[in-house]
């Protein structure tokens, strides 16, 4: 339990965390997830994918699926699809942390989930470029 909090206290936590407060997260490939992600990106168009964030636009931050996430900053939302997946089916008990350096959430950095109750790291990804989505 100690080398558990150790490893806590030695992450730095970004923005980048998903609220505990209940929000359920549909399963890969859901069709209510996919309908979400349509509602979101609605009317915009996509535009070349940028490798690096600054933290601060990663306050606002939304958990499609697994895999999934979107960023937003105004109006434009980011999605990031990551390689392997990084959050489980619910988010009670879990945190989504990185490790952020030089104030930017970039593509090839690693996402791991907490359990927040043991600090276990439960699930890992990697973080791919994020693809602007902007009304034209």
């Amino acid at each position: 339990m100690k080398f558990a909090r150790s490893l806590l206290a030695a992450i730095i936590v970004a923005p980048l965390i998903a609220s505990c407060t209940g929000q359920t997260i549909v399963p890969y490939n859901d069709p209510a997830s996919e309908a979400q992600l349509a509602q979101r990106l609605a009317g915009k168009v996509a535009g070349a994918p940028v490798n690096c964030l600054p933290n601060y636009r990663t306050n606002d931050f939304e958990v499609i699926d697994r895999d999934t996430f979107l960023y937003r900053d105004g109006g434009t939302y980011y999605r990031q699809d990551t390689i392997g997946a990084c959050y489980p089916g619910t988010s009670s008990g879990y945190a989504l942390v990185t490790n952020s350096i030089g104030g930017q959430l970039c593509a090839g950095d690693i996402a791991r989930t907490v359990d927040t109750s043991s600090g276990m790291i439960y699930l890992s990804c990697e973080l791919t470029p994020f693809v602007p989505f902007r009304r034209p």
